[in-house]
């Protein structure tokens, strides 16, 4: 099993930064990616990000793209979100997720941490 904890959520106004933390423990050799996603208030849980453990490798949503970063420590099974140029709509519950292969669903996830973006 892996554990995962985000940290980091918070009030901002639009414009503004945040930037979330996400700490994995117990099993994370067998960890072969991590992401975030998000659920709005009345909508479903989307994708916004992901970074390959071993390689760095990541990819965006457009909706979050150029304004979003995600990064990782392997050394402190850390990952990251640095955003930027927040917006209302980017108001939502933000998840971790862990991914053990390539593609496919996450298998394990976080309890989530609230983005709030006031206009």
């Amino acid at each position: 099993q892996v554990q995962l904890v985000e940290s980091g959520g918070g009030l901002v106004q639009a414009g503004g930064s945040l930037r979330l933390s996400c700490a994995a423990s117990g099993r994370t050799f067998d960890v072969y990616r991590m992401g975030w996603f998000r659920q709005a208030p009345g909508k479903e849980r989307e994708f916004v990000a992901q970074i390959h453990w071993n390689s760095g490798s990541n990819h965006y949503a457009d909706s979050v793209k150029d304004r979003f970063t995600i990064s990782r420590d392997n050394a402190k099974n850390t990952m990251t979100l640095q955003m930027n140029s927040l917006k209302p709509a980017d108001t939502a519950v933000y998840y971790c997720a862990a991914g053990l292969a390539r593609i496919g669903p996450m298998n394990h996830w976080g309890k989530g941490t609230l983005v709030t973006v006031s206009s």
